[in-house]
């Protein structure tokens, strides 16, 4: 238990013990922050060192927001419960604090650094005495009193209002953290597959699945194997260059203009060697941009398994300008 005259500190975890972003642990962390607060303005004369001590009294003068929260969203639950007295009683309180406040900064205005000092120790007092009746008798009676529904709606006031706090405290109750899929390393052991699934690297799908997904994504590919046999092609609705069943075993030198075998040959001479490992070209095809690409693909001793061809329709992603964040369907 904190005694008005010790300088002694604590954490809040020393006190009553709540939930982290509970409305009462706020004002436990709070506490543990005017302790501190007020042993370092005591500690400097402000005449000796002004800056620093109007500063720490600047910080100090935000219980001010503390004082707020407890007139607006604590003591009104407390009177819905019966219990009047802290609206009546430790409000006046408040304002005398109020008052001292403002008395030292007319103090500070006027270089009046003897008053200054003398008015700054009765706030301390007051404070002391205060913090003390918050958590033998306020904060303690509160907890019995209102209910967790209590104490989430008035955590949700809380925000408007703010706090003595560099940060706003956590919701309450606590809401599930977010963590990034890139972050998210641990295997699920309740998630139920398609007994036709086959496991790729990352996850399991059908093969219904894997056809869905290649006809679904909106580029062609083309893969080539090590002996330059076309292997697999997908069939999206709206294909850049269109394909057909009779490609697939077809030697790709067959599968594209005669202008065009040279270059694709090239490549795939460049990417057995190991030499490149990829291949970018641009081209205007029917009035539309298209991004072609190639990619060596390679196994995990680096060994070369063959080619993708990627070609994709940019016409109208090279258009993208600024942000659009928002969904527009029903504009």
């Amino acid at each position: 238990m904190r005694k008005s005259n010790t300088n002694k500190m604590e954490t809040a975890e020393t006190h009553t013990k709540v939930m982290e972003g509970h409305p009462i642990h706020t004002y436990f962390v709070e506490t543990d922050l005017i302790h501190q607060l007020l042993e370092e303005v005591n500690a400097i004369h402000p005449k000796e060192e002004f800056q620093k001590f109007y500063n720490v009294f600047n910080h100090l003068a935000t219980v001010e927001r503390r004082f707020e929260r407890k007139e607006n969203q604590l003591f009104p639950f407390l009177e819905q419960k019966g219990w009047t007295g802290p609206s009546r009683n430790m409000w006046s309180f408040h304002d005398t604090i109020r008052e001292m406040f403002r008395i030292v900064r007319k103090n500070l205005e006027d270089k009046d650094f003897t008053s200054a000092k003398h008015n700054t120790n009765l706030i301390s007092q007051n404070l002391y005495r205060l913090l003390e009746v918050e958590e033998n008798v306020l904060f303690p009676n509160a907890l019995e009193m209102l209910s967790e529904e209590d104490w989430i709606k008035m955590r949700k006031g809380e925000d408007e209002i703010g706090w003595m706090l560099s940060e706003a405290p956590p919701k309450f109750p606590k809401e599930s953290e977010y963590i990034h899929p890139s972050q998210d390393t641990e295997r699920r052991t309740d998630v139920v597959f398609n007994e036709n699934a086959a496991h790729y690297d990352e996850g399991y799908m059908t093969v219904e699945q894997v056809n869905l997904l290649f006809k679904t994504l909106p580029i062609d590919l083309t893969y080539v194997d090590e002996n330059d046999k076309v292997i697999f092609y997908n069939r999206g609705e709206e294909r850049v260059f269109p394909r057909s069943a009779g490609i697939i075993g077809r030697e790709v030198r067959f599968c594209h203009p005669p202008k065009s075998v040279d270059t694709v040959l090239q490549i795939l001479e460049a990417f057995r060697k190991g030499e490149q490992n990829e291949a970018s070209f641009w081209i205007n095809y029917k009035e539309r941009l298209i991004y072609i690409r190639y990619f060596a693909v390679r196994d995990t001793q680096k060994r070369y398994k063959g080619v993708i061809e990627m070609s994709q329709d940019i016409t109208d992603i090279k258009q993208i300008d600024g942000e659009k964040r928002l969904l527009e369907w029903n504009n």
